[in-house]
């Protein structure tokens, strides 16, 4: 039998288009020499991997794939997330564009940002509540692998945080997807401060987080999965493509500034500036779909919609085929990203 592929996941947040995560997952649940020892998600990628972790615990690789389409189907409030015979014929960028611009979701996106959350009063309410708090938190912070953290950040002081293990709780899923501008903030008592604590999305933060894998149980080989492009070509000209890039961008920084840090480490292991040994030679992988991303619009993220839903899932398992295909060989020698071209 072939030696385990043992290799850590980092699940970014995107809202809707976490469904690209979901085909990924699905990917690799499917193949025997792919072992996830740890998960670091935020937002979409929080809830993904929860819902793996959870159904993971008692029921091995099949429970997780069932607990993974639970989760999307309660997001796209559907029971069969089968693309439509009707729905084929049009693009999925095409049908996020005409969602964008839809007279009910402009509208729902300027008001986003004239009002506050805190202005609803008693007609708040947060709609994830109801699916996170369905999750079975015995088996979510269960010691049994996965390793799972989460990320959040700390309205006060705008540090990330990271939960992991019996700190997972409802509050703490709902804060990694927390808005701002859609959703009130999420208090949590924070052993870390000794105080109660605010806190907002953790894409702002650590989208994901990549340090909690740096210990010696775990895996140097880490795999991206990228929902926010990295590159987007053209120029945003209209308000609305404005915005959704200045959320790509912020969204991203945080994983760019850890992915240098790696890079940096690496550099200086290799002219022996650093001692092998005394630093982990840290492998990245990533597993992305930038064209199709980048047909996406933000009306996408925010409203779930079965056809884009559906066609995300596919692609991402599409691209975890390609990234096996290509980089199963990578997996515990070497890096299969680049990190001195990406900086460079």
């Amino acid at each position: 039998m072939a030696a385990k592929k043992r290799i850590n996941l980092a699940l970014q947040g995107g809202g809707a288009h976490g469904a690209f995560t979901w085909g990924v997952l699905e990917r690799f649940l499917q193949d025997d020499e792919i072992e996830i020892c740890g998960i670091s998600g935020t937002s979409a990628g929080a809830l993904n991997g929860a819902a793996l972790k959870a159904g993971m615990v008692t029921g091995g690789r099949d429970g997780a794939l069932e607990n993974l389409t639970w989760l999307w189907q309660q997001v796209a409030g559907v029971s069969d997330l089968r693309m439509t015979h009707w729905m084929a014929p049009f693009g999925v960028g095409a049908l996020s564009q005409a969602m964008a611009y839809s007279w009910p979701v402009s509208l729902a996106d300027q008001m986003s940002h004239l009002m506050s959350p805190y202005a609803y009063g008693p007609f708040y309410k947060n709609p994830l509540s109801d699916i996170v708090e369905r999750f079975d938190y015995g088996r979510v912070c269960n010691d049994v692998a996965p390793q799972l953290f989460i990320c959040a950040t700390r309205v006060r002081n705008g540090k990330v945080r990271v939960f992991s293990g019996a700190e997972l709780t409802p509050d703490v899923l709902l804060a990694s997807a927390c808005l701002p501008n859609l959703f009130k903030a999420i208090e949590i008592d924070d052993v870390q401060t000794g105080r109660r604590e605010a806190f907002w999305d953790g894409g702002y933060t650590g989208n994901p987080a990549l340090f909690p894998f740096f210990t010696p149980e775990l895996p140097d080989d880490i795999v991206v999965v990228n929902i926010n492009p990295l590159e987007r070509e053209g120029i945003p000209k209209t308000a609305q493509e404005i915005q959704n890039r200045i959320n790509e961008i912020s969204f991203n920084s945080s994983l760019l500034r850890e992915l240098r840090a790696i890079e940096f480490v690496q550099r200086m292991l290799d002219d022996g500036t650093v001692p092998d040994g005394r630093m982990s030679r840290v492998r990245v992988h990533m597993v992305a779909d930038d064209d199709l991303m980048g047909k996406l619009s933000a009306a996408t993220k925010l409203v779930p919609n079965v056809a884009v839903i559906s066609a995300l899932k596919d692609a991402g398992f599409a691209a975890a085929e390609t990234f096996l295909k290509d980089h199963r060989a990578d997996i515990g020698k070497r890096s299969s990203v680049d990190l001195p071209d990406m900086f460079g």
